[in-house]
């Protein structure tokens, strides 16, 4: 792979969207990209969308805990390595479902994600930061937000 050249044209984006991704084996792609030659490498993650075609509301801590490890993974793998992080929306699985989890009932998911990302974790602050930007009183990540 080194040897073709591609390192150089190209930054791989590592997807996974599971509340319980594998930190390590992660850590250990990330490592294996930079001795390959890639420069930078990037991760995806999804604040709506990825946990099933049918799903309508968003359940906040599933993504919450995705964006949590990833952080994880941010942390352990070597400096500089990590160009961003993606946060996709997934609306369909495919061309022939109906559409899933709508943006409306995802915004303090996606609202909770970049918080999170942002200040580097999850805590009362955070939650205290998304309430008072969406002017709601009771952040829910366990359970589905009315």
């Amino acid at each position: 792979l080194s040897e073709s050249g591609v390192p150089q044209l190209v930054q791989p984006m590592i997807w996974d969207y599971a509340a319980d991704l594998d930190v390590e084996g992660k850590v250990r792609l990330v490592e294996k990209y930079c001795r390959c030659g890639f420069s930078k490498v990037w991760f995806a993650s999804a604040f709506k969308g990825a946990t099933g075609a049918n799903q309508s509301l968003t359940l906040i801590g599933h993504h919450l805990r995705n964006h949590l490890q990833w952080l994880e993974v941010a942390r352990n793998s070597p400096p500089d390595a990590l160009e961003g992080i993606a946060l996709t929306g997934w609306q369909r699985y495919d061309h022939f479902s109906v559409l899933c989890e709508l943006l409306p009932v995802a915004i303090p998911s996606l609202a909770v994600c970049l918080q999170t990302l942002t200040n580097g974790g999850y805590s009362e602050e955070v939650k205290a930061t998304v309430e008072k930007l969406l002017g709601i009183s009771n952040l829910e990540t366990e359970t589905f937000m009315r």
